[in-house]
Formats: structure tokens, sequence, C-alpha cells
């Protein structure tokens, strides 16, 4: 049984940082691609960043790239999102999400609708 469970989030001010954890059980991401979401009140879910390790590529949306980075710890089989220079509107809950590698990974990395496992979620709210 897939497991991913997200860690990290908190309150922070403008301009601050944050690192976002998210720890897989039941598969090795070797074959999958393991992406993070993000979802604001009133708001559709949407991509922030994805992740295919058998190739190293690495994907953001354009509201957070230069801002956050999205790695990987192999033995702990944990992937992190390295947020900087938080905004306010940066505020929502954070989601990862895994798939297996497919097509649609390929041409459509960030969207949700891709991916299969879903964590709980972890709160991050920017604010002064």
């Amino acid at each position: 049984q897939v497991q991913l469970v997200e860690s990290g989030g908190g309150l922070v001010q403008p301009g601050g940082s944050l690192r976002l954890s998210c720890v897989v059980s039941g598969l090795t991401l070797d074959s999958y691609t393991i992406a993070w979401f993000r979802q604001a009140p009133g708001k559709q879910r949407e991509g922030v960043s994805s992740f295919t390790p058998v190739d190293g590529t690495k994907t953001y949306a354009k509201s957070v790239k230069g801002r956050f980075t999205i790695s990987r710890e192999r033995p702990k089989n944990t992937v992190y999102l390295q947020m900087n220079s938080l905004k306010t509107e940066d505020t929502a809950i954070y989601y990862c999400s895994t798939v297996r590698n497919k097509i649609a990974v390929i041409t459509s990395p960030l969207n949700p609708l891709t991916y299969e496992d879903w964590g709980q979620g972890t709160q991050v709210t920017v604010s002064s």
C-alpha cells in the first residue's frame, strides 16, 4: 500500500523559507515521478514541481521557478521542496503525489489528473 506523508509546513513571513518533506512508503521512486501540488482556498489544485528520478527531469511552475527546489534523499525515500523568498500568494495546502512513469508524465508533469497517490497535505501560510 502506497503512503505519502508530508510535513514541514507552517507560518512564515514574506521573504522567508520553509522546507517541506514527503516520506514515501510502499514503492521505490526509481520508476515513478513525484510532484508537489498546492491548493489555496477557493482555487483549483495546481502543480508546483515534479521530479522523475530515472532521468533526473525536474519541472517547475513559472510562479515558483528560481525560488523553489525539488530534491530527493534516496536512502530515506523522501522528497523535499525547498521554498525560498516566499510570497503571500504561496499560501496554500501543499500535497505530494506520485505516479508510475507513463507518457502523460512527460506531456503533463504538473497536471494533477496525471497522478494517482496523494498525501494528506501540509499547510503553508505566508503572512506578516
